[in-house]
């Protein structure tokens, strides 16, 4: 509304003013986010417990300030008929409200302690609570960031604070309360502000830009609120930017992300399995791809963070997963996530992003120093943790040391050459240890090293090296989706581990002396080893039980059934093949095997 004269044929035109001072609460009603905060003054007002003091403290932007003018309206409030008292719904028309509201009031002193922090002020205010008010019922102070007040200010002020007169309402506002002396504290009744909840933000953000006239999309005002970090004036600052942002009055989520300088969301989980999954260069080219559109870098690892935070959540507690208004995209990816990624993995990738975010922050290209960290993980992602390695320490009692990954570490010295001479020593099955292992040449250690050219040999070596409960995970929990030499990709049933992956790396790594790339994937994969297996068997048994001879044996002895199926073995080139009706085995009974009568 225009309060001002009209000066010729048209009225002055109304300054603008930005959205967090537009939207400001006028009353209890229109405060949100802080319920509890309202109940407690509502039922002190209806029973007249009024306090002399009060202190409001939270973050910015949560409506302190806000509030204690709305406290100052209430108790001052006279209602439509003049004869009202203090309420906790002003009438907002009257001279109290209205004076107090454009901050004109003259029994309703604002002071700013971050510009008067010295005991001069507040002697100055002290002489003036003796006075009572000119034309109100209390006389009300309202002291914003009140821990900026010197010690000798706040021990002048305590006396007056615990004793006030009756006519006299202190309210404090402040966003450091550990910095208020206890004596201070004591003496007032305390109200926590808390951080307004992102569902009720947004709700809040969607009701303002319709009031505009403005059309934002659902994913841009979750964006806005997910930046606001609680605070209602941020968010409305961020709305006001992103409305001036939008020159044909409609906010969408891309220029809102432009302008917030943030990674898609879909991109930073893409980005998170490449570096996990040690995909350097697929994690790279991404990070300058969004680089490119104007994330920053410090902002990627900051999502990262978050992710991981989250994914740990999930991981203890997988209900958060369920929670509600989280995107699809994001539930049904973060779960899978939470599932392979192993605890110690996630808290060792929150540890090594925290030092990355801190060095990109302070460095002087801060896309190098995020790829360094980012090249650091994907290094350390497929490391064993410190109990896997004890495992393998304990599971081999005769090994010494245990191998280097492939790129970390100091490399070994070069062993020396041997005299042309010497003829190269030929591998064979047994073979004696040799008089001087540092002098073999690496060529033949890389010979002897095995290299599965299929998944059946690669869960073959796993039983060769005697890892049993992997050997088995592979045989029945693991379905093949893709393998080449040097790469596995696979889906793992519920029942096998979170860090089946990582332990599949390192100990391929481990024994065959390159990096193995182990992704797990949501693709269906082939069948398990051992559901191939079961199928084999019950196509031989199939093939048995219409076999004439068995048929004949399975009527003989009624009840009988196939205990267990063996291939005939081959039959010497040396041994006469026994004619039919001969002494020796009957041909085709060799097909048949352990069949009893179970009458």
């Amino acid at each position: 509304m225009n309060d001002r004269p009209a000066t010729g044929d048209s009225a002055t035109p109304e300054p603008y003013r930005v959205l967090a001072r537009k939207y400001r609460p006028a009353s209890f009603r229109d405060l949100i986010g802080q319920e509890a905060m309202v109940r407690t003054l509502t039922n002190a007002m209806a029973s007249g417990r009024i306090a002399q003091a009060y202190l409001l403290t939270g973050v910015r932007g949560v409506g302190k300030t806000t509030t204690a003018r709305i406290i100052a309206r209430a108790l001052n409030c006279v209602g439509l008929d003049g004869n009202g008292g203090p309420t906790i719904e002003p009438c907002g028309v009257c001279d109290h409200c209205r004076a107090i509201a454009e901050d004109r009031h003259v029994d309703v002193l604002e002071m700013d302690a971050a510009s008067r922090t010295g005991v001069g002020d507040i002697r100055e205010l002290i002489e003036g609570v003796r006075y009572r008010p000119s034309m109100a019922r209390f006389k009300i102070y309202i002291i914003d960031e009140v821990h900026m007040l010197s010690t000798a200010a706040f021990n002048a002020l305590l006396k007056t604070l615990e004793e006030p007169p009756p006519h006299v309402k202190f309210v404090f506002a402040t966003t450091e309360v550990r910095k208020i002396p206890v004596t201070v504290l004591s003496r007032c009744q305390r109200f926590d502000l808390r951080r307004v909840d992102i569902a009720v933000l947004i709700e809040h953000f969607a009701k303002v830009a319709t009031a505009e006239g403005v059309s934002a999309s659902n994913g841009a005002i979750a964006l806005i609120a997910r930046a606001a970090d609680g605070s209602v004036r941020d968010g409305l600052s961020l709305l006001d930017q992103a409305i001036a942002l939008a020159a044909d009055g409609s906010v969408d989520e891309t220029a809102v992300r432009n302008m917030l300088g943030l990674a898609d969301r879909v991109q930073v989980f893409d980005l998170f399995e490449h570096v996990m999954a040690g995909e350097a260069k697929a994690a790279l080219d991404l990070v300058r791809e969004l680089y490119r559109s104007g994330a920053d870098p410090a902002v990627i690892l900051q999502d990262l963070l978050d992710l991981t935070h989250w994914l740990t959540r999930i991981a203890v507690v997988p209900d958060a997963a369920e929670a509600p208004g989280l995107p699809e995209a994001e539930r049904t990816r973060g779960s899978g996530l939470a599932r392979r990624l192993a605890l110690p993995a996630l808290a060792r990738a929150w540890q090594m992003l925290l030092k990355g975010l801190t060095e990109t922050q302070t460095a002087p290209n801060p896309l190098q120093a995020a790829e360094m960290a980012l090249i650091r993980l994907m290094h350390a992602a497929p490391l064993p943790t410190p109990g896997e390695l004890v495992a393998q320490l304990t599971s081999a009692p005769g090994t010494a040391a245990i191998s280097t990954p492939s790129g970390g570490g100091r490399s070994p010295s070069p062993a020396p050459e041997r005299p042309r001479s010497a003829p190269a020593p030929s591998v064979r099955p047994n073979p004696e240890p040799s008089p001087e292992p540092a002098t073999r040449p690496s060529a033949v250690l890389a010979e002897e090293l095995p290299q599965p050219e299929s998944f059946e040999e690669l869960v073959s070596l796993f039983a060769d090296k005697r890892e049993v409960i992997l050997h088995a995970h592979l045989v029945g929990a693991v379905h093949l989706v893709q393998f080449e030499p040097g790469r596995i990709e696979f889906r793992a049933e519920p029942q096998a581990p979170a860090n089946l992956a990582n332990r599949l790396a390192v100990l391929l790594r481990e024994w065959t002396g390159q990096r193995w790339v182990v992704a797990v994937s949501d693709q269906p994969g082939a069948p398990t080893l051992a559901e191939q297996a079961t199928t084999v068997e019950h196509a031989a048994r199939a093939e048995a039980l219409n076999h004439p001879l068995v048929g004949a044996v399975l009527r003989a002895f009624p009840g009988a059934i196939i205990e267990a199926l063996r291939r005939p073995e081959p039959t010497p080139a040396n041994e006469p093949v026994m004619a039919p009706g001969g002494e020796g085995e009957t041909p085709g009974a060799e097909n048949v095997a352990g069949a009893e009568n179970r009458e």
